[in-house]
């Protein structure tokens, strides 16, 4: 929902989908214009928003979390802050951008293995990569569903965020800001320190 809600307000650019920034930077690399800001201060607040959000992660299982989750909120607000004050689109979308990258550091990594906020392609290809090893009968039956099942959701966010940005704009990032902000709530109120 909140990539749905930065794509439609930066005109094709993405909050968290850094293939498509890229593939953009590398095309308008060949014009060598001002048109190259935008993709290219995306792809650098993603990754900022990477490093805070690492940094706040490695604070342990607990407050790590909650540090995660309160980079994220915080970029949902300056978003939105920005925008209510009239910043353009591609100011307010930085730290949307910002946000998107530390998401992902809530997420725990196991050895080699990680699973990715944000990834679409991984997921998909982790679908057909796990079809094949069910028919080769070296993968459980049925786990190539649980990454459709991802993917699904993820398509579903798009959805949903598209007709709620069709309805309130920006200030439909309200309803992941709340989202996350009971998530937040949840796991300090509900997680032993």
């Amino acid at each position: 929902m909140i990539d749905v809600v930065g794509f439609i307000e930066l005109g094709g650019f993405y909050t968290s989908f850094m293939s498509g920034n890229t593939t953009q930077l590398g095309a308008g690399l060949a014009h060598m214009g001002p048109a190259l800001l935008l993709p290219a201060s995306l792809v650098v607040m993603f990754v900022i928003g990477s490093f805070v959000g690492s940094l706040a992660s490695s604070l342990g299982n607990r407050r790590g979390r909650i540090g995660v989750l309160s980079v994220v909120i915080a970029g949902l607000l300056v978003t939105l802050t920005l925008h209510a004050n009239g910043f353009s689109a591609a100011q307010a979308m930085l730290a949307l951008a910002a946000a998107a990258g530390a998401q992902n550091a809530v997420l725990p990594q196991t050895g080699a293995a990680r699973l990715g906020a944000t990834f679409v392609t991984g997921t998909l290809f982790a679908a057909g990569q796990d079809l094949a090893r069910a028919v080769r009968r070296e993968a459980p039956p049925w786990r190539w569903i649980q990454h459709l099942l991802v993917w699904l959701a993820l398509l579903l966010g798009a959805a949903v965020g598209a007709l709620a940005y069709k309805q309130w704009q920006v200030g439909a990032l309200i309803v992941p800001g709340a989202i996350y902000l009971l998530f937040f709530v949840g796991y300090v109120v509900r997680t032993p320190r």
